[in-house]
């Protein structure tokens, strides 16, 4: 278990509470971070809040939160008034409610955390509501406090834990059907279903994190060793264009071309 957690609190269902701690399950500390810097000087240039009409800076005890009702009208709230309606942030996870996993769509799921419980006396207590999810094919839903803000939560059971994903907000959710409605009616073509197939099938492989790496990182950070060092920058890469041949083929003979172009070699592992 990490020796520091990122949040540390209670699993709580009806009457049965363990003590369980959680670390977010993606991180971005890897990434090529940038400051924002005088390049005349070399220093680094601060960010400040000041007046949209005087231009003068506004001090931190003087900033408020408006909500806009007109043009230069706002509705100020403080601070202690937007604590008032949020959620009291108790350190609980309470399982209010257990939903089909199959019936929440990918869509919904926020940014996953890892939970597990906290010491030896929290383990028995955690296993049997994370085996009892599991072998009803059901993921508990609860509230919760984080990143200073009120969030639905769904807990999932994954090997020996359990995932916390927090939830996007029900109006941060488009409707799909506004979108795809209309398209998809008519019928594949069954020829050309079987030759899909065949592609799908030869480029098949098992998952692996290499593919999904990000280029553009290591090519930044080769850029920035270069500078460092003097040597000649890295040739810009070309993104390959789709060749066209400007003559109208059919998607029979397209993918007919295609599986030839991939005989002999085998894309399985």
């Amino acid at each position: 278990m990490p020796r520091q957690s990122f949040w540390k609190g209670y699993l709580k269902l009806s009457l049965v509470t363990c003590q369980v701690a959680m670390q977010p399950a993606i991180s971005d500390s890897a990434r090529v971070k940038f400051h924002t810097i005088n390049q005349k000087t070399g220093n680094r240039v601060q960010r400040r809040y000041v007046d949209a009409e005087t231009g003068k800076p506004v001090k931190d005890e003087d900033q408020a939160r408006g909500y806009p009702r007109g043009e230069d009208d706002h509705v100020v709230l403080e601070e202690e008034e937007l604590d008032a309606v949020a959620l009291d942030s108790t350190r609980t996870i309470d399982i209010l409610e257990f939903v089909p996993s199959e019936r929440i769509g990918w869509i919904w799921f926020d940014r996953p955390h890892f939970l597990l419980p906290d010491d030896g006396v929290a383990e028995e207590a955690f296993s049997v509501i994370r085996e009892a999810m599991r072998s009803t094919g059901t993921v508990g839903i609860a509230r919760l406090v984080l990143y200073r803000r009120e969030r639905a939560v769904m807990l999932a059971p994954r090997g020996k834990g359990i995932i916390l994903w927090t939830l996007r907000y029900g109006d941060e959710v488009r409707d799909a059907k506004t979108y795809f409605d209309g398209t998809g009616d008519e019928k594949p073509d069954a020829r050309a279903l079987k030759l899909v197939k065949q592609l799908i099938e030869r480029r098949t492989a098992e998952w692996t994190p290499k593919m999904a790496e990000d280029p553009v990182q290591d090519r930044l950070l080769e850029l920035i060793e270069s500078k460092q060092s003097g040597r000649k920058r890295p040739r810009k890469v070309q993104a390959k264009e789709p060749q066209q041949s400007g003559k109208v083929i059919s998607i029979i003979d397209a993918l007919k071309r295609s599986i030839d172009a991939e005989k002999g070699t085998s894309r399985k592992r």
